[in-house]
């Protein structure tokens, strides 16, 4: 959440900076970016087709660990599983 709260205030700041020379963004419009996440998102749903398909289910914790950093450009936090099998593994 950190990272988005400085993005957005690094953004402000570039905007702040173009209004004050007078220069249009060149940022695409808003319509624009709302597009990418969808196009984001799509790329998302054959992945889950294929895991249905192979008869696995799509669980929170997949959708956390493969989806979610696809989308967000954030890593996924280790999830309870993980952790413990990097614990069994280092044990071994």
């Amino acid at each position: 959440m950190k990272l988005y709260l400085v993005s957005l205030a690094v953004g402000l700041l570039v905007g702040i900076i173009y209004a004050v020379l007078q220069v249009r963004s060149p940022a695409p419009p808003a319509i624009a970016l709302i597009g990418l996440l969808g196009m984001l998102i799509g790329e998302q749903i054959v992945p889950g087709v294929k895991r249905l398909m192979a008869g696995e289910a799509i669980t929170v914790s997949w959708l956390r660990s493969e989806c979610v950093p696809k989308i967000s450009g954030v890593e996924a936090k280790p999830t309870l599983a993980k952790a413990l099998q990097k614990k069994d593994d280092h044990a071994a």
